[in-house]
């Protein structure tokens, strides 16, 4: 079975050519380019690989549109901070061979927080449906944590994706401010009111969630630093829809 590589970019020079040799096992290759002010276009053309630049409008119309102009079937997509590893990448060849019923497979990730691998703070769980389909599998979802709805089995790889997420503290913060703004935006769309609720108890419930019941306590200060900057990309959110709602934006 041949498959079809994509990888979604914004301003990812840092990751964009480690990112296509980590998928160079694929028999086709796609950047799907929302506009990159930096020298991710420039590296990336340094590798063979078909370059799409499209306005971004959300995570899901982005990937689908990709994804139907893939020339196979069967897609790979590629977070530009993920790396398959060679033995990950030996599993999804051997499954090639032999799909069977599946028509899509999940990933477990590895994450890494300023170059600490992280055992815990929430992520120990996490997998996400990275190969599929194309006719039986489609992007939904507009906020920030899109997802896959898969029509028919989903198989899971045993090798996990490495997952450089947040490759420093600014980083981490500036990726916790776009992902704010755009749950504001779908929360004013669906003209949700800000309560003390929402700005007093939900932030610390965040941090209290991810620091001692999903164990970010584990991971030492990393998860200490993890847990507080998701607790405030919770108040950020709530901060955002209420400057949206009172046209301070």
């Amino acid at each position: 079975m041949k498959i079809t590589a994509i990888i979604p970019t914004l301003n990812e020079e840092i990751h964009i050519e480690d990112a296509i040799k980590s998928v160079s096992f694929a028999d086709e290759i796609i950047v799907i380019d929302s506009f990159s002010t930096d020298a991710t276009i420039t590296l990336a053309k340094k590798h063979d690989v078909t370059i799409i630049q499209r306005v971004f409008d959300d995570y899901s119309t982005q990937k689908n549109y990709a994804i139907d102009k893939a020339k196979h079937n069967w897609i790979y997509i590629l977070d530009a901070d993920e790396r398959v590893t060679p033995k990950l990448r030996e599993e999804i060849l051997k499954q090639m061979k032999n799909p069977g019923d599946f028509v899509a497979f999940n990933a477990y990730r590895t994450f890494y927080f300023a170059g600490k691998k992280l055992n815990y703070s929430g992520w120990q769980h996490d997998k996400v449906i990275r190969l599929f389909r194309k006719d039986k599998c489609r992007y939904n979802g507009r906020i920030v944590h899109e997802r896959i709805d898969a029509q028919g089995e989903v198989g899971v790889f045993k090798n996990k994706l490495e997952h450089y997420t947040y490759r420093s503290f600014n980083h981490f913060i500036g990726k916790l401010n776009r992902y704010a703004t755009l749950k504001a935006q779908i929360l004013y769309k669906k003209n949700k009111r800000v309560t003390l609720f929402h700005i007093l108890i939900k932030p610390p419930f965040k941090f209290f969630i991810h620091y001692f019941i999903r164990l970010g306590i584990l991971d030492g200060f990393p998860g200490f630093i993890i847990s507080v900057v998701l607790a405030y990309g919770v108040l950020a959110r709530y901060i955002k829809l209420w400057l949206l709602k009172h046209n301070l934006n």
